[in-house]
């Protein structure tokens, strides 16, 4: 699906953004090796969160939808072996989460992706899971990947080169199932909802600084847990209603991890109007909701010191910087390279074509931006990614002429009424 959008006069509205993606798929992973049922409410019923709950549907996990809820009769730690191959999709965190998972089972399984994921690498979840003890075939490094599970896994302690929520959490997992303690270091702290989660189910799991330590574990508890609303999905209404004039806009129940927060940090050092109301917290998450302003704003540069907390807020983020007075410096970004799509490449061919003022860097780029320049209209392309189909959609609310936006429906991958909602708040 194609779609078409055009400049507003401005973003104004209450709404909610949908559940959190990386929250449940790690509510879906951990309540299916829990011991009885557990309750997930508010979980995000997108493409990429279906594939893990049809992964363990496959190993026999007993997953049914109840008013809006997941309702998980989890097996334990132990799984049926699958009758046919895990398809993914277009899930990353499917795909190394799971072999975290599967790494730890007394068969051999097998996970198939998309044509997107298929190029996405996996030797940075194989490396830490073989020395581990678990067996892996796969044609360099890509799926599909045959993984042959040990019973007997052992501790090791991993120092990674890169941070990375996704590789922590495989080998965290997989530590579940590992004689003696697993350890995990990274160079800056990513992510925690695996952390915070495994400790809810009763993990024996410590935590100190960038290293993580967890223990194997005899079983986990059943859990009733409410998913707060995405930090990474709001970003690009955050982003709308900064760079539409007269805008206000408030976002209910998001997400405001630490961890995850380095696009709101780096907006109010932007000039953004960002402020918090009923700040609580849910089920270990902090959770508020979100007022924002049309605001003037200035070029603020990122690197890799806060990337793993932005790493996917990095489009809009960009798209905010065209808007900026002042030149924005991106690095420490070379993730966005194997994203759903190339995400450098990505951004600075369609902005280039919107009239930004761009240039491409190894790991980011190099943004002149200028908020008397105006967004041009035209057709443009989001390479099938989710991220770069919203950049684009936040991008022709201001663009001078009609914005044209081929295969649109890629949003389904996180936000599926991504448009509808967005329909809502423009005037």
């Amino acid at each position: 699906m194609d779609i078409t959008l055009s400049r507003v006069n401005r973003i104004e509205g209450i709404i909610e953004v949908p559940a959190d993606k990386s929250i449940t798929h790690r509510a879906v992973i951990l309540s299916s090796i829990a011991e009885g049922m557990s309750v997930v409410k508010n979980y995000l019923p997108s493409d990429d969160c279906l594939r893990t709950i049809e992964a363990f549907r496959l190993m026999g996990v007993d997953i049914k939808q109840d008013s809006g809820s997941l309702i998980i009769e989890g097996r334990g730690l132990s799984l049926n072996k699958p009758k046919r191959a895990i398809y993914a999709g277009n899930s990353g965190t499917t795909a190394r989460l799971m072999s975290g998972i599967l790494a730890g089972q007394n068969f051999e399984s097998i996970l198939t992706g998309d044509e997107s994921l298929s190029k996405r690498p996996m030797e940075r979840v194989i490396k830490p899971l073989t020395m581990m003890g678990a067996g892996f075939e796969a044609k360099d490094f890509h799926l599909p990947m045959t993984i042959i599970g040990a019973l007997n896994l052992r501790g090791i302690h991993y120092k990674s080169a890169k941070s990375s929520a996704q590789v922590k959490s495989a080998v965290l997992f997989a530590g579940l199932y590992a004689n003696g303690i697993t350890s995990y270091s990274e160079p800056f702290k990513s992510r925690d909802h695996s952390e915070k989660m495994l400790r809810a189910f009763g993990a024996d799991i410590e935590v100190a600084g960038n290293k993580v330590s967890i223990s194997k574990a005899k079983k986990l508890n059943p859990q009733n847990i409410t998913v707060a609303g995405d930090i990474s999905s709001a970003a690009f209404f955050i982003a709308a209603a900064l760079l539409v004039p007269d805008s206000c806009l408030t976002i209910k129940n998001v997400g405001i991890n630490p961890t995850r927060d380095g696009f709101i940090e780096c907006v109010k050092k932007m000039g953004a109007d960002i402020t918090f109301e009923n700040v609580r917290d849910i089920c270990g998450e902090p959770v508020a909701d979100i007022i924002v302003r049309y605001s003037p704003l200035k070029a603020f540069n990122i690197d890799s010191k806060i990337v793993p907390r932005m790493i996917d807020e990095i489009p809009i983020y960009a798209l905010l910087a065209s808007r900026a007075e002042g030149t924005t410096k991106i690095t420490g970004a070379l993730e966005l390279r194997v994203k759903e799509s190339d995400r450098i490449s990505a951004i600075a061919s369609q902005f280039k074509k919107i009239g930004v003022e761009i240039e491409e860097l190894e790991d980011g780029f190099i943004i002149c931006g200028n908020s008397k320049r105006e967004i041009q209209g035209g057709i443009v392309d989001s390479f099938s990614d989710h991220r770069i189909a919203m950049t684009l959609a936040v991008a022709a609310l201001i663009a001078k002429d009609a914005l044209s936006i081929k295969d649109a429906s890629c949003v389904n991958i996180s936000f599926p009424n991504f448009y509808e909602v967005l329909k809502t708040v423009c005037h």
